[in-house]
């Protein structure tokens, strides 16, 4: 599987030319399946639901990542690249969610508020429709951060450790856990499998984005952000990326914002610097020097592995 270190090179330039497929993305059938399972098999017995969610886990999931192991493993070398570098594109967000992130940017580099508050609601759930700009930034930044780790940092090294069946595995259980991970009556015992799968699945992922947020921005601040801040977030992988990049970044996020109608209190994360627009570019430029790093440190390795 050493060829891999050369697959997720090949997997980010794949994404940072081609983008997201434009007409039909795999992920937008696999929700449709994910969907159909969830109508058939969420009962309303809380004392059956965590079965069901387990099996309708296992029912998207496996047949998927067997048939991808299946055919990776009857292909020649060259064939297996392509076939996982192909599958690295289609789990990779790289592209898509800096777009995502310079869409808000220009809407609040023109002051255009209310564009920024709906480009803004496309990458978060919380209520931004009286956000200002730095609670717009916030959000933002938020979701860069975050999803650095869940489009980008978390698909390359499952597509590094098991190749094509890896990288799926991670995607498919990533997307059943942004569907059903919710805590609330319908997914509280139905979607908690899927969501500790996932939270199994990001945990190496998630402190490796972290170390890579440390070294490209400002170290000392990101550091101490992780060691202090992290652990008080409700989501231990979420925790700190977030408060890495917080840090790195040397900017406020976190506290107060609205979900579905409610207020919910957040534990403040980074320094005291409450960020602007501008701080939306340099949350992009941070993962592209993440990206950047982390691609030449897999070639770097990829080569002294053949060399010797």
């Amino acid at each position: 599987m050493m060829y891999c270190l050369f697959v997720a090179p090949l997997a980010l330039l794949l994404d940072f030319l081609l983008g997201e497929p434009s007409r039909f993305h795999p992920l937008i059938g696999f929700g449709h399946l994910a969907n159909w399972l969830e109508q058939k098999l969420n009962r309303k017995n809380a004392g059956s639901q965590l079965l069901w969610g387990i099996l309708a886990w296992g029912l998207a999931v496996i047949p998927l990542v067997l048939i991808t192991a299946f055919i990776s493993n009857s292909l020649d070398l060259i064939f297996q690249i392509l076939f996982a570098a192909i599958y690295g594109w289609l789990a990779i967000g790289w592209k898509s969610l800096l777009q995502h992130g310079q869409a808000v940017f220009d809407a609040l580099s023109q002051n255009d508020l209310a564009q920024a508050r709906i480009k803004t609601s496309y990458i978060v759930s919380r209520d931004t429709s009286e956000s200002d700009e730095t609670a717009l930034s916030k959000a933002s930044i938020e979701s860069l951060l975050e999803n650095g780790s869940d489009a980008i940092f978390a698909p390359l090294f499952w597509l590094v450790i098991l190749g094509a069946p890896g990288v799926i595995l991670y995607r498919l259980s990533n997307t059943l856990d942004a569907m059903w991970g919710y805590h609330n009556e319908r997914f509280e015992y139905f979607g908690k499998f899927t969501a500790r799968i996932d939270d199994v699945m990001n945990y190496i992922p998630a402190r490796l984005c972290a170390l890579l947020y440390s070294i490209c921005g400002d170290t000392k601040q990101a550091l101490h952000a992780w060691k202090t801040q992290a652990s008080s977030w409700y989501s231990p992988n979420a925790g700190v990326v977030m408060a890495t990049g917080a840090g790195a970044l040397n900017i406020s996020l976190g506290g107060s914002a609205i979900y579905h109608g409610h207020y919910k209190e957040r534990p403040t994360l980074g320094t005291a610097t409450e960020p602007s627009f501008t701080d939306i570019q340099r949350a992009m430029s941070l993962i592209d020097n993440g990206v950047y790093l982390i691609a030449t440190v897999l070639v770097f390795m990829g080569v002294l592995y053949y060399a010797f």
